[in-house]
């Protein structure tokens, strides 16, 4: 018997949206230039999530954290991001292919969207964007994959 086409459909949004798509993003990631060094390492994919630790040293000094839980939600990935600081705040993915993940969350005040894009198997693109006081702002990352500690 053949499946409706609209559980087809179900289905494959589900599988497209699975963690394993940006498996990818799995290792340590590190970016540094005038006495500050940004880390980020991503665990492998399991039981649909992965976890993410990032750290900001500048001058040897710790100046910033962030926990990310990346998960399943039904039939799309979120972001769940626990910055030092701040307030927690969840993210959707908007756009999911093989390379490249953009999540969105209009009502956060900055960023709306957080992005990844894989650049060949040792580089790592990745940005945060949206509207800071009625103003356009992006702030751009580009990570060389490094040995995990």
């Amino acid at each position: 018997m053949r499946r409706p086409l609209c559980s087809v459909a179900l289905a494959l949004a589900a599988a497209v949206a699975g963690v394993d798509r940006v498996a990818w993003l799995q290792g340590c990631w590190e970016v540094a230039s005038n006495g500050r060094t940004i880390e980020e390492q991503w665990t492998a994919p399991r039981g649909g999530v992965m976890l993410e630790t990032g750290r900001t040293v500048r001058d040897g000094r710790l100046v910033e954290y962030e926990f990310v839980v990346l998960r399943e939600d039904g039939d799309r990935l979120a972001y769940e991001a626990h910055p030092s600081g701040q307030p927690s705040a969840v993210f959707h993915a908007r756009e999911l292919t093989d390379g490249r993940v953009v999540f969105e969350n209009p009502d956060h005040d900055f960023p709306q969207r957080v992005g990844y894009e894989r650049r060949g198997a040792e580089t790592l693109a990745a940005w945060i964007e949206g509207t800071v006081s009625g103003r356009d702002r992006r702030v751009d990352f580009l990570y060389g994959r490094v040995a995990c500690p």
